[in-house]
């Protein structure tokens, strides 16, 4: 049987705003996979390292204060240099549309912006991981 899906989800630096990743993290886990929620105020080292402990399939990141451009590509380039490059990684949050390149080129799989049905973030993790897993296989 498939191990559960293993979601990592945080915000970087100050942004103190959290409903939205609150609301998220329960969609996630209502959707039956696991989630490890680290909350608020987390250092780009913090995150890495808990998606190695927890040796997670995602990590999902959310940005509502701007600084997306700085923490986010941070975030991939040690999740790569701790051999956790396979981890999906996803960003949600303000994030402007001129951004979207850029994240993309540094590594980010999907950005979902603020109002975006949780249905379609769960089945967009879910659909994703299953085709990593399935291609991981053959």
């Amino acid at each position: 049987m498939d191990r559960k899906i293993r979601v990592l989800i945080a915000k970087v630096g100050l942004d103190g705003h959290q409903a939205g990743i609150r609301l998220v993290a329960q969609a996630i886990r209502d959707a039956g996979m696991e989630v490890v929620y680290l909350g608020l105020y987390n250092t780009v080292e913090q995150i890495v390292q808990a998606a190695l402990e927890e040796q997670v399939d995602v990590v999902g990141l959310s940005s509502l204060c701007g600084a997306h451009m700085e923490v986010i590509p941070k975030v991939a380039q040690q999740l790569r240099e701790k051999g956790m490059g396979g981890a999906l990684l996803i960003a949600g949050g303000v994030i402007p549309n001129k951004d979207l390149p850029a994240l993309q080129a540094c590594g980010v799989a999907e950005v979902f912006k603020g109002g975006t049905p949780l249905a379609d973030i769960t089945s967009y993790i879910s659909r994703t991981v299953r085709e990593k897993r399935a291609a991981a296989v053959q």
